[in-house]
């Protein structure tokens, strides 16, 4: 058997975390032959109840599972671990703006972040699920100094599958026969679902579907997914976000041929900003993402880009005193 891997999830007890650890521990996440730790990160209040989920993966008896450490000690957490998986977040509360959010986050994540830098292993991979993801994002990259900031990721993976269930159920395909669609910028209402680039069966997407689909009811349907699901469901998605960050960190560590989406560390790319946490279209190899060069972006997509990148920039700048 290999060495285990040692696996950081924050929010552990949440509706995220339970929903993820299982799978995680089952093997879905590395593979059926991959050992691994868990060690896992609440705030005091939650400590009982993330006993009972260590209590309940005891009972499970999984093959893979070596080790569950249970703390609310960030430094105890991130020691020596080779992924974190950083769930737990401050939603937003009644009449709480959305600045508020930030701040409040902005402090959880500068903690953690401080605690990768000088605990984790340096070539720790990254994922922030909680949200706003792209920012908590940047805030723990930029405490991690000595980290490479291209080991930090925001999810969007979410975002992407909700794009290619909608696209098939649209076109009546399976979702395997989808390939290139992406997700640019942030984890947000100006997230820009790309089918553009994207086709179907081998035949451009855009083929398939009309325009004014395309951007009256394709686009706001997959940005205001997560409060169709609240309205719906009466809490936030949960087990569709446990699969995403299983599956984002699947792609990152073992690789992928096709297209997903990924927030990264911006170098600059497509004219983006450097230093924001951006979603582009990459390909992971390993253990490394690579941003697919030479996509189409027409005055349409450009704007709906730059929209997005606008609101990274604003939120970047609501949070300056934290990087």
């Amino acid at each position: 058997m290999a060495e285990p891997v040692s696996i950081a999830v924050t929010g552990a007890a949440g509706q995220i975390g339970y929903a993820l650890l299982f799978r995680i521990a089952s093997g879905a996440m590395l593979g059926p032959d991959q050992p691994v730790e868990l060690k896992l990160l609440e705030i005091p209040p939650a400590m009982d109840a993330l006993q009972g989920v260590v209590m309940e993966l005891d009972d499970c008896a999984f093959p893979l599972l070596v080790n569950a450490v249970a703390t609310d000690q960030p430094e105890v957490a991130f020691e020596g671990v080779d992924l974190a998986m950083l769930v737990g977040s401050m939603p937003r509360g009644p009449g709480m703006e959305r600045n508020d959010l930030l701040e409040a986050n902005g402090k959880i994540f500068t903690v953690q972040g401080k605690a990768l830098n000088d605990h984790a292993s340096r070539q720790v991979k990254t994922l922030v699920v909680g949200n706003p993801a792209n920012t908590n994002c940047l805030i723990a990259q930029n405490n991690a100094p000595d980290l490479d900031p291209n080991n930090f990721t925001a999810m969007t993976k979410l975002d992407h599958n909700r794009a290619t269930a909608q696209l098939a159920l649209k076109v009546a395909c399976a979702v395997d026969d989808i390939q290139g669609l992406s997700i640019w910028g942030n984890h947000s209402s100006t997230m820009f679902p790309d089918l553009l680039n994207a086709s179907v069966s081998g035949t451009p997407a855009m083929q398939a579907v009309d325009q004014a689909w395309y951007e009256n009811e394709f686009i706001p349907a997959i940005q205001q997914r997560g409060a169709a699901i609240i309205a719906a469901r009466g809490l936030s998605s949960a087990a569709s976000a446990a699969n995403a960050a299983v599956e984002h960190m699947r792609e990152w560590v073992t690789g992928t041929s096709s297209v997903t989406s990924m927030g990264i560390y911006s170098s600059g790319a497509y004219g983006i900003s450097e230093g924001l946490i951006f979603s582009y279209p990459v390909t992971t190899k390993d253990g490394a993402h690579t941003i697919v060069e030479g996509l189409t972006i027409d005055d349409f997509a450009h704007a709906k880009i730059k929209a997005t990148e606008q609101e990274l920039m604003d939120e970047r700048d609501a949070v300056a005193h934290l990087l």
